[in-house]
């Protein structure tokens, strides 16, 4: 649209039939021969608008590509006898047994030696009770600095302006997934920074975004992704 062109002027330049580029702009993909099209489509339109191809590859991927599930093994269950059963009651009988007996005797030895001990007498000729010595009293260092840890920073992620695609990982691109989804108009996410955060934005231009309570500036007009510290954000 701010280039001037129209469905048909993109058609004759890069040969993808209308109703393709127009499911690709409504996001039907139902209407697209498949994910193999799709992705070419995707890589060859975005590349004749001079925009980074790869980043609309990877949100596809992100949110609509199919991905197999691995299956899950579970694991199959032995088969245990009547013999095999009596045999394991018995052994679990036989250990409970010899516990019980060993904490009977020990509870006999200590009961018969739980009476008072024989004072020990003084030498004669002291003339008097020597005090015990008081025990140390431990130091304390005047010096040492109390350990303060560091306060949690936190990020805000805000759709100001509009509705906008949002993925949040921890640390980076191929860290614990956050958040997935899409961010309502009026919508707030709020992360804390342990230590980074990686942000995939589909519509940066409608999020407003603050890191440690300070405004990030600058945020990009297209699907862009971010790195956020304590110290900034930068492009990642």
């Amino acid at each position: 649209m701010r280039r001037g062109l129209s469905p048909a002027d993109v058609h004759k330049a890069i040969r993808i039939r209308e109703r393709y580029l127009t499911a690709l702009e409504e996001e039907s993909w139902e209407m697209l021969p498949g994910e193999a099209y799709t992705k070419g489509f995707l890589r060859t339109y975005a590349e004749h608008l001079s925009l980074n191809s790869q980043l609309y590859i990877d949100e596809y991927n992100a949110r609509v590509a199919r991905h197999d599930e691995e299956p899950t093994l579970v694991p199959r269950p032995s088969a245990t006898t009547p013999r095999q059963l009596r045999r394991g009651m018995l052994v679990a009988l036989a250990s409970i047994v010899v516990v019980a007996a060993v904490a009977g005797l020990a509870a006999w030895r200590l009961a018969g030696t739980s009476g008072p001990p024989h004072a020990r007498q003084q030498p004669s000729g002291a003339g008097g009770v020597a005090a015990a010595a008081p025990a140390a009293q431990p130091q304390t260092r005047t010096g040492a600095k109390p350990i303060v840890s560091a306060a949690p920073a936190f990020t805000r992620i805000s759709a100001a302006r509009g509705r906008s695609w949002l993925l949040v990982r921890a640390g980076g691109p191929s860290g614990t997934v956050l958040y997935e989804g899409v961010l309502e108009q009026g919508q707030t996410m709020r992360f804390q920074l342990r230590p980074r955060l990686w942000v995939r934005m589909g519509r940066p231009s409608a999020l407003d975004i603050t890191l440690a309570g300070k405004a990030v500036e600058g945020l990009p007009s297209s699907p862009a992704n971010l790195l956020l510290t304590r110290t900034g954000a930068r492009s990642a």
